[in-house]
């Protein structure tokens, strides 16, 4: 049989590829290496992580400010166990969730490796060795990324003791001590975890500031944050070593700007220095598909140099998020089916799940700084926040960059409680091309977080009231 279309992958980008290209009208398969469907986010990334950082956020809530808000819950205990089994119990759900939803919009599905063997050809290989051919019109490959490792250091991934963010979310018990080389969203969101069950956390980052790209004075702010929380982190800090080391393990380090080598113990270490695009065993060099620094090279279109192959997500260039990759699918199946297929880079948000969160979207300072823009900012802080002083959460504040001429929405910055959730009205502002005035005249419930929001807006093109 042959297919308007095979997506090769089925996580955030593919899976969504596919149901969109299916509602249009297109004959879609899917072919997808594991067992389940859904890919790194769902089974072994987003999903299981959030679970483990909800539940983790409750029982320290528990443990630290119930009986401030008056409820009185006695000794603190916590089940390891049970709290796994929530974690893995929300994964059913939702690669669940993704079969149901194939099924409904009429997608075949192939379990097995997939490999590009030409224009309009897929080969999938089973566990058991078998291969099956597939032809189609257009091939979408969206396979994801895979754990990086450390750049000129080999690491030895047990998943036990020296672990990559899968195994971090699988340890039978609370390590005593862990050290988590990388001080990005994977390793503060997972050392966060353990730091609140009981685990003594020190992050090991290369860059002198956590969270890489992140505007500089949230990133100063939030480390701070996570210092009061108990988390040590040792910046500025270049990995040469990880090996096991007694029933534990040991990270060895220099200085990056000089000085002696140093060395860490712990019972664990997590490695979660980035990912990279998976391509394994994909035929990408066979098939003719050119690739730029280990990806997949594509036009405006999301278009390889193959004609009807075309390539979206982590594999691509731009950042390694879902929902950028949810998007990119959506494009590329409203692309294939005549329709244009569109993405505004520019007003992509990202979220780090810590607590407090941190949210982001569009431009840094240091960036408008580094491209001569003359802008305006708006800060309000969540301690001049009615709800969130209801609520005992009012650490961070609000950001707002605009142009300092248009008044335009540049970047929207969050740091506090419920960030992920509050930066979506920035989104859409920004989406389309709103500005601070805008935001600040547009009314907010009250009480809310997200007035804090319309304050530093009111604080970017006038005055905040509550400050």
């Amino acid at each position: 049989m042959a297919y308007d279309v095979v997506v090769i992958g089925t996580g955030p980008g593919g899976y969504v590829c596919a149901i969109k290209a299916a509602q249009l009208g297109l004959k879609t398969a899917v072919v997808e290496k594991r067992a389940t469907f859904g890919g790194t986010c769902l089974n072994i990334g987003c999903i299981p992580s959030k679970a483990l950082l909800h539940a983790s956020e409750v029982f320290h809530e528990a443990g630290h400010s119930h009986a401030t808000l008056g409820v009185e819950v006695g000794t603190l205990k916590l089940n390891l166990p049970a709290m796994l089994a929530h974690k893995d119990a929300t994964v059913d759900a939702n690669v669940n969730g993704v079969a149901f939803l194939f099924k409904k919009n009429k997608i075949d599905a192939f379990i097995g490796t997939g490999k590009i063997i030409g224009a309009g050809k897929v080969s999938v290989t089973a566990d058991d060795g078998t291969v099956q051919e597939i032809e189609t019109k257009n091939i979408v490959i969206a396979t994801g990324s895979d754990v990086a490792g450390i750049p000129g250091v080999n690491v030895d991934f047990d998943e036990k003791v020296i672990v990559s963010s899968t195994g971090a979310l699988e340890f039978q018990k609370v390590p005593e001590s862990l050290i988590v080389v990388g001080g990005g969203v994977i390793g503060l969101e997972l050392g966060s975890v353990w730091s609140r069950l009981g685990s003594k956390v020190t992050v090991v980052e290369y860059l002198d500031k956590i969270l890489g790209p992140m505007d500089g004075e949230v990133s100063k702010q939030f480390q701070r944050m996570l210092e009061k929380q108990g988390i040590e982190f040792r910046m500025g800090a270049k990995v040469t070593g990880v090996e096991k080391a007694g029933k534990g393990a040991k990270v060895t380090f220099e200085p990056v700007k000089g000085g002696d080598p140093q060395t860490l113990e712990a019972d664990a270490v997590l490695v979660s220095t980035g990912r990279r695009p998976y391509t394994d065993a994909l035929g990408l060099e066979e098939a003719g598909i050119a690739t730029e620094r280990g990806r997949v090279a594509i036009n405006d279109h999301w278009q390889t140099n193959v004609a009807g192959i075309y390539a979206i997500g982590d594999v691509v260039a731009g950042p390694m998020l879902a929902h950028k990759a949810e998007d990119e699918g959506i494009a590329v199946a409203e692309i294939l089916a005549g329709q244009a297929g569109h993405v505004n880079y520019d007003a992509i948000p990202s979220v780090v799940y810590t607590q407090p969160e941190v949210a982001s979207v569009g431009k840094t300072e240091e960036e408008l700084k580094a491209a001569g823009i003359d802008y305006k900012v708006g800060k309000f802080p969540f301690t001049a926040n009615g709800r969130a002083r209801a609520m005992l959460h009012t650490d961070g504040f609000v950001k707002i960059l605009a142009d300092k001429a248009s008044d335009k929405v540049l970047g929207v910055h969050i740091l506090g409680y419920g960030a992920g959730e509050m930066i979506h009205e920035a989104t859409v502002l920004m989406e389309f091309g709103g500005s601070s005035e805008d935001l600040a005249r547009t009314t907010h419930a009250h009480p809310t977080m997200s007035e804090a929001v319309r304050e530093a807006a009111l604080a970017t093109f006038a005055k905040a009231i509550h400050m």
